[in-house]
């Protein structure tokens, strides 16, 4: 059985393109953080690279964005090439079946300065309570 399930943030944009058969591939990197903390009591951190095919890839590809907070479920996959210098070089990736969008960075920081005025009318200090006759 080969099955992993993930949740970390990207730590870059992820990289969208299509293969020689016009399928659509994204690829990006999580970082996760362990569970435990090492013996200076610092937790450490892995960066995993992902990569997701067809619809899925492009989804990732159109909203998430570095800081994206992500839930991956897939499974791990290793493969090997031949670079220009004549060495075997492997890549061991996660090939993600689902990804699931659970924040991205931008929802997590709001400009105030962009929020709509509350009109005077509608503060907090001017609500009156509800009538207490309410069956429940």
């Amino acid at each position: 059985m080969n099955k992993v399930i993930l949740i970390g943030n990207l730590t870059r944009d992820p990289e969208l393109t299509m293969t020689a058969n016009n399928i659509a591939l994204c690829k990006f990197t999580v970082a996760v953080s362990r569970r435990y903390t090492n013996s200076d009591g610092t937790r450490e951190t892995d960066f995993l690279p992902v990569v997701c095919w067809r619809s899925q890839a492009e989804n990732c590809g159109r909203y998430l964005r570095k800081g994206s907070k992500v839930g991956i479920c897939g499974s791990i996959q290793t493969r090997s090439y031949e670079a220009s210098d004549g060495t075997r070089r492997f890549i061991t990736e996660i090939n993600a079946d689902e990804v699931q969008f659970l924040s991205s960075r931008s929802a997590d920081f709001v400009d105030v300065q962009e929020l709509p005025e509350i009109e005077e009318s509608k503060k907090l200090s001017d609500l009156k309570p509800v009538d207490d006759e309410l069956p429940f």
